[in-house]
């Protein structure tokens, strides 16, 4: 299963996400965590050993090993270059978890990086289009690393929001720049719900595209606590189970 979470800002996109690998990873599975996000911490909130995770630079900022797999410093440059090899060699495994910083897609500017942003694309499409293994890739608010071309391989777009019209509204483009790539499958959760009248907005809002509903956990959101049992962390565990069960349903679906 290869799955995007992405959501504004502050709204604990990443903990989730750290939380549905940890989950994945605890059923067997081997899983890509994806550090997409210019905050880059995801590979923290998994509980990563610090040092190894900070030594582990972003991808897009490797200069010389992008220069190298584009052709050289020349100007015309490989749009498609050879990146497989990338993925073993700056990735940190931890037990069933491979843990890899993409970086964030440039943007126009007075320099051009058009080689970063190939060598990001084609990262990307190694994993969500070539990769047997589960995939989460933690985004940022938008969707930049993202092309009508990898996502195709995107299973589901999961974009978490919280009781805020900010953040509703967030997750409303989302799930439009999303559509628009093409991918059809866009669940939401709504999460640091404190009140009844707060889950009942998120039912009206998003209905059968509701996966989940987290509660408020102070133990969580002041510490990002994961590994201590609560109700944040049981809901968490039915989501991940609602997403398996979606993707075996879909490839039952695709065997008959």
């Amino acid at each position: 299963m290869k799955l995007a979470i992405s959501g504004k800002g502050g709204v604990g996109k990443t903990t989730i996400a750290a939380g549905l690998i940890k989950f994945f990873a605890s059923q067997g599975l081997r899983v890509y965590a994806v550090d997409a996000d210019p905050d880059a911490s995801l590979g923290i909130v998994l509980g990563l050993p610090e040092e190894q995770v900070e030594s582990l630079k972003p991808i897009v900022d490797m200069r010389e090993v992008i220069a190298k797999r584009t052709g050289g410093e020349g100007a015309f440059f490989s749009l498609n270059p050879n990146v497989d090899d990338l993925l073993a060699d700056y990735t940190l495994e931890h037990g069933n978890i491979l843990f890899f910083k993409m970086g964030t897609v440039k943007q126009a500017g007075t320099t051009c990086y058009c080689r970063e942003n190939a060598v990001l694309n084609a990262l990307i499409n190694s994993l969500l289009l070539r990769r047997q293994e589960m995939v989460v890739l933690d985004m940022s608010a938008g969707i930049e690393h993202l092309t009508r071309g990898t996502a195709r391989g995107v299973d589901v777009m999961l974009v978490v929001t919280e009781p805020s019209p900010v953040s509703l509204r967030t997750a409303r483009v989302v799930e439009g720049l999303a559509r628009e790539l093409g991918i059809s499958r866009i669940k939401f959760i709504a999460n640091k719900v404190r009140y009844p009248q707060e889950e009942e907005l998120f039912r009206q809002e998003f209905q059968e595209d509701l996966l989940g509903i987290l509660p408020f956990e102070e133990q969580v959101w002041s510490g990002g606590n994961l590994e201590k049992p609560s109700a944040f962390s049981l809901a968490l565990e039915a989501v991940g189970h609602h997403l398996l069960a979606m993707v075996q349903k879909t490839e039952l679906n695709h065997t008959y």
